[in-house]
């Protein structure tokens, strides 16, 4: 059986390639240098082939010079002058990780070379690649319609496409279906998959070092996988294990909070009974919400304001769930949820969720 893929050199290509080889295929890989900021993924890839020989196994493993198409693309992954965003993965400021077209680039290459093994070696190919559920909210170009669309036009512009198919193990899965199949992967294999997985980058925004941030999205989704799955993560971070995990469980809630309409749970959030002098702002957008001079001790369990920053504007909506109605407050600027405003005989309360709030004394 024979398949082509891309292996990135990141954590889901990784054991992308664990499972084809686990599965008994013979795999030919190709990594791409886009210009990406994060190029130390490429040498990750390497380790690891290096590794799998000394294990007796020997992979074919191309590396394509791209940087001069696709580095003069916009996005925050090729370009000096854009910022890499940190914080949750499905966060909308993510789409800055966006590199135009590039999976559609990426499989072309790919499927040019499984119709070039089809021809030589007279068998069928798949096209393996390690898009996965959690990239679909961000990157059209890793969703199941799109590729289902690729081959379709692919096929259409190829001799011999029917020897050609599109292998997408985890498509409906997430980064902790991922790492499940690739400890599984590679007990068949008798390989280490601490080594294997020290072996990959995730971080979009990795030292001068090569230690992955622990801060843009990518990391936030991978350390949340491996605490999923219970286990440290292997790679170097910036940052002690405990403090990276402490962030991502933060970014975790605040996505939750902010943009699901959830809630913290009571007497749990940094500001519940925090009364230094200051201004709180939105935690998404840094827009002047509350001072601390209107903050009280209700009692409730979370943060609360009699009365909002006349330039704040909080909007103010009708909620009837959970059985009840009340009142939400949304930040007014870039519409994240922040929590209730209950009338009460002692006045106006706005009810807050810490998560939702940075604070800065005076």
């Amino acid at each position: 059986m024979r398949a082509v893929m891309a292996l990135s050199g990141g954590m889901d290509s990784t054991a992308l390639l664990c499972r084809l080889l686990a599965d008994g295929y013979e795999v030919s890989c190709i990594s791409y240098d886009y210009g990406q900021k994060h190029i130390i993924e490429i040498e990750r890839a390497k380790a690891n082939i290096a590794y799998l020989s000394t294990k007796g196994i020997s992979l074919e493993h191309k590396i394509v010079d791209l940087s001069g198409v696709m580095g003069i693309f916009h996005s925050a992954l090729t370009n000096d002058d854009i910022d890499v965003p940190e914080g949750h993965y499905e966060e909308e400021q993510m789409k800055a990780t966006v590199v135009p077209n590039r999976n559609a680039i990426f499989s072309s290459i790919l499927y040019g070379y499984a119709l070039s093994i089809a021809t030589k070696e007279d068998t069928n190919v798949i096209i393996a690649l390690g898009v996965h559920s959690g990239d679909h909210a961000i990157y059209p170009d890793c969703r199941p319609e799109f590729y289902d669309s690729l081959g379709e036009s692919f096929a259409i512009g190829n001799w011999d496409s029917d020897r050609i198919s599109f292998h997408l193990p985890y498509v409906e899965g997430d980064k902790e279906t991922i790492l499940m199949d690739a400890l599984e992967s590679c007990a068949k294999l008798d390989i280490d998959f601490d080594t294997i997985f020290r072996n990959t980058n995730t971080s979009y925004n990795p030292d001068t070092k090569g230690r992955s941030s622990g801060t843009s999205g990518a990391d936030v989704e991978r350390i949340l996988a491996f605490h999923a799955i219970g286990r440290q993560d292997p790679v170097e971070y910036v940052r002690s294990w405990k403090e990276v995990l402490k962030g991502a469980l933060k970014a975790q809630l605040r996505f939750h909070v902010m943009k699901e309409n959830g809630t913290e749970r009571p007497f749990s959030g940094e500001y519940d009974k925090h009364f230094e002098s200051g201004r709180y702002y939105c935690a998404e957008c840094d827009n002047l919400l509350f001072s601390s001079e209107a903050k009280f001790d209700s009692g409730c369990g979370w943060p609360a304001f009699s009365e909002e920053v006349p330039s704040a504007e909080i909007t103010q909506l009708k909620d009837t769930s959970h059985g009840m109605v009340r009142i939400e407050v949304r930040c007014s600027k870039c519409d994240s949820h922040l929590g209730h405003l209950f009338h009460e005989a002692r006045g106006p309360r706005y009810c807050i969720n810490s998560i939702c709030l940075n604070f800065r004394g005076d």
